[in-house]
This record gives C-alpha cells, structure tokens and sequence, in this order.
C-alpha cells in the first residue's frame, strides 16, 4: 500500500467514525496510531504494509481461508498502488488467484501516474494494466477513479459472483482538484503549508465531513473453533538414523490429526520437505504455491489472520527469496510457522546453490523470531508440536540426511532451552553445536579422548 492508498484508508476511518478529527491530525507522529504505513496498532488492521508488494499476496491467503477453509461468502478487497505493480511478488499472486478461481478476490489499483520520483513504467496506459490481468486470468475492469457512477458499477460488476478474481483499474490524478499539486512531481510525502492547505479545502468547495455506517459482518462470519483430538507424535527407537524433515512431515501429519486449525503450504517440493504427507491426509486443508516462495508466506501469513496455524516449507536456501516477506511478518504481529530442508553443506551433490548458510542468521535477525534445529527424529517430532503454540515467526531447520536418534521419544525440550550430552569433572573443552552437527561434535570429543582430552 503507497502513500494515497494508506491516506485514503485512513480517511475511510475518520468517515466511518473509527478515528477522530484530532486523531486524523496526528498523522505521522511520534506516538500516533497513524503511522507512515499501517500496523496492526490498529485494530482493524490484520497486515502492516509499506513494503509494496505485499498486500495481493497476502489478500490471496485471506481469500483462500475463505473459499477453501471458512466456507465462507466473504470478498477480500485489496487497494493497490500503480507503482507496486512492477514487485514481482505482484503477478506471482496474479497467477496463484486465477489458478485457485479466487472470485472472492476483488483488487482496485490507483493509477495515477506518479511515482515516488516521477511517473511510473505505464503512466496512464490504463489499457496495458487491464490486458496484463486479463493475461493472468483476471477480470479486468477500467474506470474513471473519479467518477461516482463508474466506480459504484465496477463495484457492482466485480461482486457480482463467477470464480474469476477482479482487478478494477482506476484511472485517477494524484491531487485532484488542487491546482498546486494536481499531477505534479516532487509531492510524495510531502506536506502542505497551513496557508496552502487552506488554499487547496477552499478550491475542493470548503470544508465537509463526510461520515458513513460500516455494514455490520454477517453472524456466523468468523471461523468456527477447530476441532481438536489427542495429539499423538510418532517415535524413533535410539539408534536408528532418519532425516529430520521428514520427521517434520511425519509429526505435522499428526499434528494435523489432532487440530483442526494446522494447514499446511509449500513451494512444489513437498517429495522433499514432506509436506506431501500432509496433503495426502488433509488435501482441503493443503495449498500448494508452487515455486513461489514469497506467494508461499504471504499465504501462510493470510491464513494466520484467520487464526488458523499455518506451517509452510520449501528448501531453506529459497526462503531468502521471500525474506521481506518474513520480516514484515514479524511487523504485521503475524503468528506463521517456517521450516526450511536442506540445509547446511551436507546435501552434497546438490551444489552450493541448494545449500542454505544464511538462513539461521537471516531468521535470528527477525524481530521476536523462534528459531530452532533439531538434530534427530524425536527431537523434530516435538519441536514441531511446540511451534504450533509459539507466537511470531517461528523457523524449524531440517536436514537432508539421515541422523542418529539420540533422544528417546519422552524427551522434553522447551524452547530457549539446551541439552547437555556429556559432561565430566575433567573437562577441559566445550563443544556448541545443532543439527546435523551434533553428531559431527560427538565423534569429535571421542577422537580427543582418544588424545586424552576430555570435551
């Protein structure tokens, strides 16, 4: 959401009674509820935005929570800027809606020609934006953005049912009908002197209040509780080896098993991950977002604000791809599940560019961030259990190779604590490690007892 939408969102409170005159007059400023980009410090704010890019995406996970899961006959509207339609991210979740005949997914972009430092790739071109939708499998509908009646029929056209998402594409003037401003450059974010804006409400015809009665959601709106049966984790007997993800895949099928709310998403690698387990046993509660790794948490981040327990995993090394997404998550308060495979060098044959190196820095960097590696079966099994009640972002990595289980399945492991595996009077080293490391700094201390070093 760009500068005129989030102006326009606030302005939709003010009329709908939700802020007040001197609240609206705090835009902007320390302390103030109306900051440059909405949070969730408002409560009828689900997502931050400001990161463009970023609300289709996540207006599609909210619009597939209500075909797919909610069963629900809610519509998602999402306001677009003309500017963030050249984010990718943009036309991954353009494709991903049409694919899923999201009908319930109405999208207005603001075309109104300026961006932050001039015009935008299309300008006016109003005709292109509407033929690249109809290309991605939209409903596309151009109008007027200032004229009344036109608005009101696209309204009308767009809600009118199909399985088709709908883009209205509003052609508009930033600043209309102030002549200091009016389709003019260098005004981005930038505020009128008290005597120009005095100028500009008497040149609109003076000042108005215009006040509106949102309609009242329909009963029997909000998701139903989910149902809820014993959790019952899978186990490995100590000594056997198994990858720790597909440990995940295991115990998130069970988990599943026991709650109604756990979904699941994934990039198309599901054979790898093991989520496939999970589509198997729960295919409506499964989305698949192919390679598109920020469709994926965006996804996962629409359906949290649902208040279902979204786990989405792919490749850890992919989820830098998405990584924006991840830390406006965290801005957004959004309670999502990660799990990254593959990680770390071990993979081997793969080559270095399935290799994930960064993704414990770059996941420990978030802003109230969980992040945990196990490093065997029964371990996995339970950490996974955890992540379903921890709130934020939560990151599980997970191995491809298979580990020794070295924990008996009646282990316990609390988040923020640590194991220790072997100790003694006569130590004279430490060994710090996780994961598939683990065992790598166990043959380690029987080598220096070898040497006589005691570790």
């Amino acid at each position: 959401m760009g500068t005129s939408a989030r102006r326009l969102l606030y302005s939709i409170y003010r009329a709908a009674g939700a802020v007040s005159d001197e609240e609206l007059m705090t835009l902007r400023k320390l302390g103030s509820r109306l900051e440059g980009h909405p949070t969730p410090d408002l409560p009828w704010v689900d997502v931050a935005t400001g990161s463009l890019g970023q609300g289709l995406p996540i207006g599609i996970g909210v619009a597939l929570a209500g075909k797919q899961l909610d069963k629900a006959d809610f519509r998602t509207w999402v306001i677009c800027g003309d500017s963030e339609m050249a984010e990718g991210s943009i036309w991954e979740g353009m494709a991903r809606a049409s694919d899923e005949k999201l009908g319930n997914l109405i999208a207005i972009v603001d075309v109104n020609r300026l961006g932050q430092r001039g015009p935008t790739a299309l300008q006016w071109h109003t005709e292109i934006y509407a033929a690249r939708a109809r290309a991605f499998g939209w409903r596309a509908i151009e109008i007027d953005g200032h004229n009344f009646e036109e608005i009101d029929a696209a309204f009308t056209e767009a809600t009118a049912g199909g399985d088709q998402p709908t883009m209205i594409i509003a052609k508009t003037k930033k600043g209309s009908g102030v002549s200091l401003v009016e389709d003019k450059e260098n005004w981005h974010g930038k505020a009128l002197s008290k005597e120009q804006a005095e100028a500009a409400i008497a040149e609109l015809g003076g000042v108005r209040s215009i006040a509106v009665t949102p309609k009242a959601p329909p009963a029997g709106a909000q998701m139903p509780a989910p149902k809820a049966n014993g959790l019952k984790l899978p186990s490995w007997e100590l000594g056997k080896k198994y990858a720790t993800r597909q440990a995940f895949g295991d115990a998130l099928v069970a988990l599943g098993a026991a709650r109604g709310d756990v979904v699941a998403i994934d990039a198309e690698v599901g054979n790898s991950t093991f989520t496939e387990e999970f589509q198997e046993k729960f295919p409506e509660r499964f989305f698949q977002s192919y390679i598109a790794e920020q469709q994926m948490v965006a996804t996962a981040v629409g359906l949290s604000v649902r208040h279902y327990t979204a786990y989405a995993a792919t490749f850890a090394a992919f989820l830098s791809r998405a990584y924006d997404f991840v830390r406006m998550s965290a801005i957004s308060k959004a309670n999502i599940r990660l799990c990254g495979s593959h990680a770390g060098v071990s993979i081997g044959e793969d080559g270095p560019s399935q290799m994930a190196l960064e993704d414990l820095a770059m996941m420990r960097a978030v802003g109230g961030s969980t992040v945990l590696y196990p490093c065997d079966a029964n371990q996995t099994a339970q950490l996974v259990a955890e992540m379903a009640d921890i709130k934020g972002v939560v990151y599980m990595r997970t191995t491809r190779a298979a580990t020794p289980v070295i924990y008996s399945p009646d282990e316990k492991f609390p988040v923020g604590g640590s194991k220790v595996l072997r100790s003694s009077a006569s130590d004279t080293v430490t060994l710090v490690a996780a994961g598939i490391t683990i065992p790598e700094a166990l043959a380690a201390a029987d080598e220096l007892a070898k040497g006589g070093v005691s570790a």
